[in-house]
């Protein structure tokens, strides 16, 4: 399977090109998807972009986090918790930088079997139980990653988003699946 020539996670075909081409955009929008929309998480690699001048994983762990947090701060925010977010995308960076050679993709490509994806997304900062089978859905059914099929949840994910209806249809299902998660809680 061929990959994307774009995830449709936003409404800026610009943001979707560049989480779809760059393997370190796409962990990024996923860093950042944590209490803000998804077309918010995901146009936030662009932004920062645009805003260090790279998405390189090497040379934004080599940037003063200072740059990074001022980055993600500019108006309009990259994301409501600039501070902690821009932490996090350093960190993140620097463990790309530092476990792959700056290349993202080995995170998935090296990876061995699906529990071992497993283990490698979870080393990820911030990326717990939710994110681990979203991205491995995106993985598996958007660039047709094999070892990334194990992880796959039995419900919709940002893997099956493959148009602007279907981001529009997975925000309606996972507004109500959470609803329907709260009113058992209670």
């Amino acid at each position: 399977m061929a990959a994307p020539d774009r995830l449709y996670f936003t409404e800026d075909d610009e943001a979707n090109r560049l989480i779809a081409s760059d393997p370190f955009a796409l962990l990024v929008g996923f860093a950042l998807d944590q209490q803000v929309t998804v077309p918010t998480a995901f146009t936030g690699p662009l932004k920062l972009k645009q805003r260090l001048g790279t998405l390189d994983p090497t040379t934004i762990a080599a940037t003063d986090p200072g740059t990074v947090e001022a980055a993600f701060r500019e108006k309009p925010a990259v994301h409501r918790f600039p501070g902690a977010m821009a932490t996090r995308v350093h960190e993140l960076a620097a463990t790309v930088a530092d476990e792959y050679g700056g290349h993202a993709e080995r995170l998935w490509t090296d990876a061995g079997d699906g529990d071992e994806l497993r283990a490698r997304i979870a080393a990820l900062p911030g990326f717990g139980e939710m994110k681990i089978k979203s991205l491995g859905a995106v993985l598996a059914k958007r660039y047709g990653v094999a070892v990334a099929k194990p992880l796959v949840p039995n419900h919709p994910t940002l893997g099956d988003v493959d148009s602007p209806q279907a981001l529009t249809d997975y925000q309606a299902a996972k507004r109500a699946h959470k609803a329907t998660m709260r009113a058992k809680a209670s």
